[in-house]
C-alpha cells in the first residue's frame, strides 16, 4: 500500500501537482506565525479543563448537596443568601501530552488544489494544538524530540526544536519512535499514514501497551482523494526512486481509490482496536476547523469512539 499511495506524481502534458524547494526549517517561521494565528482563533472557543477538583483557583460555587461535610460549605458566601453554598476550586493536575509531526518525504508533497502542502499543514496543527494545550493547563512533549514543556513560548520552542533536527538529521521515519510513556498519558499522531498497514497498527498498539490515549489525524491532500489524472501520465515516488508510467492515467482511478479506502479502514481499524481517535483533515480545508474538533475532543473525558471521525467527511 505504501509504494501504491507514497506518490508525488507530475502529469506529463498538463502538470498539476507541484513541490515546494523550500526545506521545512527555511518555512518555520512563516509556519510559526500560522500556527499563532490559527491557535489565536480557536482559542476563545477552548476554556481548559473547568472541572472541580484539587488545586488552588476558585471556580466556582454551588448549592450544598445534602450529606455532603459541613467543612465544604462556604458560610460568608452562604451568609449571603437564603441557600448553603459550597466553594469549588479548579482541577489543576495536569496531563501529558505527546505529538508526533510525520516529516517523511511523503508529507512534502503538496497539489495546486491544496492551501498547503501536507508537512505545512501538519506542523501548523501540531504547533497550534501544543499552545492550546498548554494554555489549557496540560504539558506537551514533541516525541523523540523534546521534554514534556508548560511553558507558553511553545510554540517557539517546538519550532526550534524541529529547526534542529532538520539540520542535524536527514532521516525522517515515517511513524513516531519508541519512547517510555507514563500510564494515562495522550498521544496526538499527525500524519498521511501512508506505511504498510501493519506498520501503522505496530506503532499504535506500542504506544498504547504503555497506557497511553491517542489521536491519529490523517492529512491528505485532495489531489490524492480524487485521482483527477487523464492520459499519459508519469508517477514518481516520493523519495524519487520509483517511477510508474501510465499511458491511460484514468483508467487507474477506480482500483486506487478503493485502495486508498481499504488503507484508511484499515487505520482507522487500528486505532478503534486501541479506543483512539481517528479523523481526516484535507489540506484545502481550514486549519482552524480540524484544530478545533482535535483539542475538544482532547479536552473530553477520553479518547472519542472507535473511528470516531472529526466531522462528516473529514475536517
Amino acid at each position: 500500500m505504501a509504494a501504491a499511495l507514497r506518490v508525488s506524481s507530475a502529469e506529463i502534458a498538463t502538470p498539476l501537482w507541484r513541490r515546494d524547494a523550500a526545506t521545512l526549517a527555511a518555512r518555520l517561521p512563516s509556519l510559526v506565525v500560522a500556527a499563532r494565528q490559527v491557535a489565536q482563533s480557536v482559542m476563545h472557543g477552548v476554556h481548559g479543563r473547568r472541572r472541580a477538583g484539587p488545586g488552588e483557583t476558585f471556580w466556582q460555587f454551588r448549592p450544598f448537596i445534602s450529606g455532603e461535610p459541613a467543612a465544604a460549605v462556604d458560610w460568608r458566601r452562604s451568609a449571603r443568601d437564603d441557600r448553603t453554598y459550597v466553594r469549588e476550586r479548579e482541577w489543576e493536575a495536569a496531563h501529558t501530552v505527546w505529538i508526533w509531526i510525520d516529516r517523511s518525504p511523503s508529507m512534502a508533497f503538496v497539489s495546486e488544489l491544496a492551501q498547503a502542502s501536507k508537512i505545512e499543514r501538519a506542523t501548523v496543527l501540531g504547533l497550534a494544538a501544543a499552545d492550546l494545550l498548554v494554555r489549557g493547563g496540560e504539558r506537551v512533549g514533541l516525541i523523540g524530540l523534546t521534554r514534556p514543556l508548560a511553558t507558553r513560548g511553545v510554540i517557539e520552542r517546538f519550532a526550534e526544536a524541529i529547526a534542529l533536527d532538520e539540520r542535524l538529521s536527514t532521516v525522517r521515519a515515517p511513524l513516531p519512535p519508541q519512547i517510555p510513556l507514563k500510564a494515562r498519558s495522550k498521544v496526538v499522531l499527525i500524519s498521511d499514514f501512508l506505511s504498510e498497514e501493519a506498520a501503522v497498527r505496530r506503532a499504535i498498539d506500542a504506544l498504547s501497551a504503555q497506557g497511553a490515549q491517542g489521536q491519529a489525524l490523517m492529512i491528505a491532500d485532495p489531489i490524492e482523494e480524487t485521482f483527477p489524472f487523464e492520459g499519459h501520465t508519469e508517477f514518481v515516488g516520493a523519495d524519487g526512486s520509483a517511477r510508474l508510467r501510465a499511458p491511460r492515467a484514468q483508467s487507474l482511478r477506480e482500483a486506487y481509490l478503493a485502495k486508498l479506502a481499504r488503507h484508511r479502514d484499515a487505520v482507522r481499524d487500528a486505532c478503534a482496536a486501541r479506543g483512539w481517535g481517528f479523523a481526516l483533515h484535507r489540506t484545502d480545508r481550514p486549519a482552524a476547523q480540524a484544530l478545533l474538533a482535535l483539542r475538544m475532543r482532547l479536552e473530553g473525558p477520553g479518547v472519542a469512539g472507535p473511528g470516531a471521525s472529526l466531522s462528516p467527511g473529514g475536517a
